[in-house]
C-alpha cells in the first residue's frame, strides 16, 4: 500500500488549505486513517483522522472546530480541509493508514504517506 500526500502550500494566518492523501489500494471498512503533523523542533501529533466504514471523526484539541477530515471511497482518497489557519499549524502534514483501529500514537499506523509541507505566515 502506498499512500500520496498532496496539497500543502504557503498560506496567510486565516486561509485554508485542502490536503489530500490518496491509497494505491483500495481502503477497507475497518481501516482508519490519520493525519500527523511534525512541526520544526517538535514530535510528530496527531491530528485528525477518521474510521473509514462508518465515516466517524476525531480531531486533536488544538485542531477542532477548524479541521474536518472525510473521506472519498470511490476514489480511495481522505481528506484534511484546514480552515481558519494559524502560524503554529505549520508543519509536515502526513496521511497513515492503521489496521488496528482507532489511535493518536503514530507507531500504531501500518503505512504512511511521505508528508507535505504546510506553512502559514501571520
Amino acid at each position: 500500500v502506498q499512500l500520496q500526500a498532496s496539497g500543502g502550500g504557503s498560506v496567510q494566518a486565516g486561509d485554508s488549505l485542502r490536503l489530500s492523501c490518496e491509497s494505491s489500494a483500495r481502503i477497507y471498512s475497518s481501516t482508519f486513517m490519520g493525519w500527523f503533523r511534525q512541526g520544526p523542533g517538535k514530535d510528530r501529533e496527531f491530528v485528525a483522522g477518521i474510521r473509514w466504514g462508518t465515516g466517524r471523526a476525531y480531531y486533536a484539541d488544538s485542531v477542532e472546530g477548524r479541521f474536518t477530515t472525510s473521506g472519498l471511497k470511490a476514489k480511495n482518497t481522505v481528506i484534511l480541509e484546514m480552515n481558519s489557519l494559524k502560524p503554529a499549524d505549520t508543519a509536515i502534514y502526513y496521511c497513515a493508514a492503521s489496521y488496528r483501529g482507532f489511535s493518536k500514537v503514530d507507531n500504531e499506523y501500518d503505512y504512511w504517506g511521505q508528508g507535505t509541507q504546510v506553512t502559514v505566515s501571520s
